[in-house]
C-alpha cells in the first residue's frame, strides 16, 4: 500500500462514488435538526427524515465526508488508539435504489483496487441469519468461508434506534494490522478471537425491515443503503501506523502541544494521554465553538465546556497553570481549514471564547480546592460522593483529588467513585442517544398515491379547491358538521403552513350553505398541507368545492416581519461578525424574534447600528427578488444556507440585492419599503452563546411609539415635570430616597446598644447585636463607631431567622495587632460558615444563629 494523506483518502473516496452516481453533498452541521440528538453522532443522521420515511429523497445515490461528535466513551479517549470525540465518517447511501450487492461490490473495489490495501489484510462479518450477504462475500467477492465471520443480533444488526423503527443486518469490513496482542495460543487470530489486532475500518448496513411495537420485523417497501467507515481508522491503515494519533491528522496538534508544553510526545505513558486527549479534544472545541455552541451549564454547551475541562486538566498534569488551549486552535486550523472554512472564518472567535473560558475554568479550579479543604475540615477524609462532586460540579479530576489527597495526608476513598460516574454516563447516553419517530398522521393513508396539496400562497390570497381528506382524531371522515373541529386537506390552497420559523396563516373557508374558520396550517408531510378546521355552519363533505381565503392583514403583517429578519440577519452578520448564524426564529404579524449565535451581549451602540442599517435599506425600497434555482448554482452564488434546512434539487431564492440573499419558502413583501420602521423591542441571551433579538415593523412601530409617548405623558403629569426636565428630576428624588434610606438604617441603629469592653492589652472592643439589619449597614454602624472612637476593634451580628451575618472592622493603628480577615473567618467557622477580608474590615456569615450566645462569651479567644 502507498502512503496517503488524509486529504487524498477523503477525496479519493467521494471520486469514488461520483463516478458511482452518487451526489456528493458537503457535511452537515454538528448540530442536527432533530430535538432528540444534541449533535450528529453519525453520516446517516441528516438523512434520517428519508429513513424514516418522512420525506422522499431528491438524490437515491448519496456520499459524503460527514463531521461527527460522540462523547459517550469520552473517558476513553486518549487511553486508547482509536477512541474520539470529533470524528469524520465516509459513508455512502442508497435510498431505494441499489443494495447488498453493489454495496458490498463497491466497498471491495475502492478498499482493494483504489486504495491498495491487501486482500489477505481485509476480513468480514456477517449477521448469522444474512444468507444473501455470506453469499456475495464468498461467491461474489470470492473471499474464503473461513474470513466470513456469522455474528449475532448484537455485533451485526442494526437498530431499531427506538421501540420501533427501521432496522436491519450489517456487514462489517476488519484491517488486519497485525499486532499479536491478545490472540489466543495455538490458534488463528480471528476478529472473532483477538483484542486490538484487527480494526473495523467500515460498516455496510442494510436497512430493510421496519420493527413494530411488538418487535416483529416487516420487509421495508424501499430497502436503503447507509454506510460508515472512519476516516481516522482509514488514514492509519493507509499511513502504516496502529494508533490514529499516529497519523497525520493529529501528528501537527502534538507537534503544536509539544511547544507549548515543553513535554515531548511518547516519552511518559502518563504524559502521552494527556496529550492525546489534549488533542483529541481541541478538535471537537474548534468546531462545535466555530457552529456557534458556547460554553454553558446546560445541553450542548454543557458538554462543550466538559470536553474543554477535560482537555484543560490535561494540561495541568501538564504543568500548565495559564490558558493555552487556545492557542492550539491555529494548528488544527491549518490542518483541516481547507476542508471546512467554517473554522478559519471563525478562528478569532474561537480562541477569544476558549480564552474566556480557560480563565473561568482556573478559577472555578481554585474554588475546587477551598471546597476540597472544607471538606476535609468538615469530615476529615473524602469519600466516593464527594470525589464526584468535585468532579462534576468544581471540575476537579479524580486524579488530582488522589494527588491533593496524598500530598495533604488526608484519607481519601473512591470505591464508589465509578458507580457514580456510570450513573452520569448513562444519563448523557440518554440525552444523545434518544431517537423520537415522526409524528404519524394515519389518515394521511388514505391519500392517493404520490397526492401533493398545490399550494398557490405565493401569488394569491384567495383560491379554489377541492376537499380531499376530513379527518378527526387520527381517523378520516365522509363529512364534519356544525362545530366539529377536523383536520382537512385541500387539492390546492393559498394557506401557508407553519416551518421555517413563520406562523400559518389563518382564515375563512365557504362552501355552498356553508362556512368554517382556518385556525392553524401545517404540512404533515412533505407536499401535504393540513388545515385545520372549525365548522361555524353547515356540513362540509369530502369532495366538497370550496373557496379559500387567507386573512389578509395578518399575512401582510407576517410578511413585513419575514422581510425584515433577512435584513436584521444581514446587519448582525456586518457589525458583529460572519460567525452569526441562525439559530431559530419566530414571524408573526405582531413581532419577529431572531435567534443567532453570539458569545456576548449586544452594546446599545451595537444596537443601533444594527437598527440604522436596516431602516437605510428599508427607505431604499429595495426590490426583492424571488428565483428558482439549483442547490449547488445557490451556493455557489453566496446564498446562505442554514445547516438545519433540507434543501432540494431545485430551490427558493429570496434575494435583496446588495444586502441579503437565503435559501427561504416564506412569503415575503414586494420591496423592503413596504415594511416600514424597523424597531428592535429587546435583546437579551437565551443560552450561552446565543443571543436574542425581539423588533416590530410596520403599524406594530407605531403602536410602539405611541405607548413611549403615553409612558412619557404620565411621567410629566406625575413629575411636574417638562420632557427636558424629566432625567434631573429623576435623579434629584433618586437622591432624595438614598438619603431617606440612610437616615433610616442610622435611626434604627439607633434604638440598639452597642456594648464596650477593654482588652488586657488596653485595646477598646465594640460589639453587639442587631435583628434583621442588612450586612452593609453594619458596616455603617462600625465605621460610625470607630470615626467617634478613633481606635479599637468592632464586632458587629445581625441575627435573621435562619442565618446570622457579621462584620469585623479594625482601626488602622491596630492592623498591626489584630487581623479582621482572620477573626471573621474564625467566627465564621464556629457559625457554620465563611467569610474574609482584608486586615482593617471584613464580613461573614454563618448557618447557626443559636451558636451566637457562646460566641459572645468567648469573643476574646477568636481575637487572637
Amino acid at each position: 500500500m502507498r502512503y496517503m494523506t488524509s486529504e487524498e483518502i477523503r477525496e479519493a473516496f467521494l471520486r469514488f462514488f461520483e463516478k458511482k452516481g452518487h451526489k456528493i453533498l458537503p457535511s452537515a452541521s454538528l448540530i442536527p435538526d432533530d430535538p432528540q440528538l444534541l449533535f450528529t453522532v453519525a453520516g446517516m443522521v441528516p438523512f434520517k427524515p428519508i429513513f424514516w420515511g418522512k420525506v422522499e429523497p431528491v438524490y437515491t445515490r448519496i456520499a459524503t465526508c460527514q463531521k461527527c461528535l460522540r462523547t459517550v466513551d469520552i473517558e476513553n479517549v486518549g487511553k486508547t488508539p482509536r477512541h474520539h470525540t470529533f470524528f469524520e465518517m465516509l459513508g455512502n447511501f442508497s435510498f431505494g435504489d441499489y443494495f447488498k450487492e453493489e454495496a458490498i461490490e463497491w466497498a471491495w473495489e475502492f478498499l482493494t483496487q483504489v486504495l491498495g490495501v491487501p486482500e489477505e489484510k481485509l476480513w468480514v462479518s456477517v449477521y448469522e441469519e444474512d444468507e444473501e450477504a455470506f453469499r456475495i462475500w464468498n461467491e461474489k467477492i470470492g473471499l474464503p468461508e473461513k474470513k466470513i465471520l456469522r455474528l449475532g443480533k448484537e455485533d451485526n444488526f442494526w437498530g431499531p434506534a427506538g421501540p420501533t423503527g427501521p432496522c436491519g443486518p450489517d456487514t462489517e469490513i476488519f484491517y488486519d494490522t497485525g499486532y499479536s496482542k491478545g490472540c489466543p495460543e495455538g490458534e488463528e487470530c480471528t476478529p472473532a478471537n483477538s483484542e486490538g489486532r484487527f480494526v473495523e475500518i467500515w460498516n455496510l448496513v442494510f436497512t430493510e425491515y421496519y420493527q413494530d411495537e411488538e418487535g416483529k420485523l416487516h420487509p421495508l417497501p424501499r430497502k436503503n443503503i447507509d454506510t460508515g467507515a472512519g476516516l481516522e481508522r482509514f488514514c492509519a491503515m493507509m499511513q502504516g501506523v496502529y494508533s490514529n494519533f499516529d497519523t497525520d491528522l493529529f501528528q501537527p496538534i502534538i507537534k503544536a502541544i509539544e511547544e507549548l508544553t515543553g513535554v515531548s510526545y511518547k516519552t511518559d505513558e502518563e504524559k502521552d494521554i494527556s496529550i492525546r486527549v489534549i488533542a483529541d479534544h481541541i478538535r471537537a472545541i474548534t468546531f462545535l465553538i466555530s457552529e456557534g455552541v458556547f460554553p454553558s451549564n446546560e445541553g450542548r454547551g454543557y458538554v462543550l465546556r466538559r470536553i474543554i475541562r477535560r482537555a484543560m486538566r490535561h494540561g495541568i498534569l501538564l504543568g500548565m497553570n495559564e490558558p493555552f488551549l487556545y492557542k492550539v486552535v491555529d494548528a488544527v486550523v491549518e490542518k483541516m481549514g481547507k476542508v471546512y472554512p467554517e473554522i478559519v472564518r471563525g478562528k478569532d472567535m474561537v480562541k477569544e471564547v476558549l480564552s474566556s473560558e480557560e480563565n473561568r475554568f482556573l478559577k472555578t479550579l481554585e474554588q475546587g480546592m477551598r471546597i476540597f479543604d472544607e471538606l476535609v475540615e468538615k469530615k476529615g477524609k473524602i469519600d466516593s460522593q464527594d470525589a464526584f462532586r468535585l468532579y462534576d460540579t468544581y471540575g476537579l479530576p479524580l486524579e488530582l483529588t488522589l494527588e491533593i489527597a496524598k500530598e495533604k495526608g488526608v484519607e481519601i476513598d473512591v470505591k464508589d467513585f465509578d458507580r457514580y460516574m456510570k450513573e452520569q454516563q448513562r444519563k448523557s447516553r440518554e440525552a444523545m442517544g434518544k431517537v423520537e419517530f415522526a409524528k404519524r398522521y394515519e389518515y394521511l393513508e388514505s391519500l392517493p398515491e404520490g397526492f401533493k396539496t398545490e399550494f398557490t400562497g405565493y401569488e394569491r390570497l384567495e383560491d379554489e379547491a377541492e376537499t380531499v381528506l376530513i379527518a378527526k382524531e387520527n381517523r378520516p371522515l365522509e363529512e364534519a358538521k356544525e362545530k366539529d373541529t377536523v383536520e382537512v386537506v385541500f387539492s390546492r390552497t393559498p394557506f401557508y403552513a407553519e416551518k421555517g420559523g413563520q406562523v400559518s396563516d389563518v382564515g375563512t373557508v365557504e362552501w355552498e350553505s356553508g362556512e368554517g374558520r382556518v385556525e392553524y396550517v401545517f404540512e404533515a408531510l412533505e407536499g401535504v398541507i393540513v388545515h385545520r378546521i372549525r365548522v361555524l355552519k353547515g356540513i362540509l363533505r369530502r369532495g366538497q368545492k370550496v373557496f379559500l381565503k387567507v386573512d389578509r392583514k395578518r399575512r401582510k403583517d407576517t410578511m413585513r416581519n419575514h422581510t425584515a429578519t433577512h435584513l436584521l440577519h444581514a446587519a448582525l452578520r456586518k457589525v458583529l461578525g460572519e460567525h452569526v448564524r441562525q439559530a431559530g426564529s419566530l414571524v408573526a404579524p405582531e413581532r419577529l424574534r431572531f435567534d443567532f449565535t453570539h458569545y456576548r451581549a449586544l452594546s446599545a451602540e451595537e444596537i443601533k447600528k444594527v437598527e440604522d442599517m436596516v431602516n437605510e435599506w428599508i427607505m431604499q425600497a429595495i426590490p426583492v427578488e424571488v428565483r428558482y434555482t439549483s442547490y449547488e448554482e445557490a451556493i455557489r452564488s453566496g446564498v446562505i444556507a442554514l445547516f438545519t434546512e433540507k434543501y432540494g434539487d431545485v430551490v427558493r431564492v429570496v434575494e435583496v440585492p446588495g444586502v441579503s440573499k437565503e435559501l427561504c419558502g416564506g412569503t415575503h413583501v414586494k420591496n423592503t419599503g413596504q415594511i416600514g420602521l424597523f424597531k428592535i423591542v429587546s435583546e437579551e441571551s437565551v443560552s450561552s452563546g446565543v443571543r436574542r433579538v425581539e423588533a416590530v415593523t410596520g403599524f406594530y412601530t407605531l403602536e410602539l411609539i405611541r405607548r413611549y409617548e403615553d409612558v412619557m405623558t404620565r411621567l410629566k403629569e406625575l413629575l411636574g415635570a417638562g420632557e427636558n426636565e424629566i432625567i434631573n428630576r429623576v435623579e434629584s428624588l433618586r437622591e432624595k430616597v438614598r438619603e431617606l434610606e440612610r437616615r433610616l438604617s442610622q435611626g434604627r441603629v439607633s434604638e440598639e446598644r452597642i456594648s464596650e469592653k477593654k482588652l488586657n492589652d488596653g485595646t477598646k472592643l465594640f460589639y453587639g447585636v442587631f435583628e434583621g439589619v442588612e450586612s452593609k449597614h453594619l458596616g455603617g454602624i462600625a465605621d460610625n463607631v470607630l470615626n467617634r472612637e478613633k481606635s479599637g476593634v468592632v464586632v458587629l451580628f445581625s441575627r435573621f431567622e435562619d442565618k446570622v451575618s457579621l462584620v469585623v472592622k479594625v482601626s488602622n493603628d491596630l492592623i498591626e495587632k489584630y487581623d479582621a480577615s482572620s477573626i471573621a473567618r474564625n467566627i465564621a467557622k464556629e457559625l457554620g460558615g465563611s467569610g474574609g477580608g482584608r486586615k482593617n474590615f471584613a464580613q461573614a456569615g454563618g448557618r447557626h444563629p443559636e451558636r451566637l450566645d457562646e460566641v459572645l462569651n468567648r469573643l476574646e479567644e477568636f481575637l487572637g
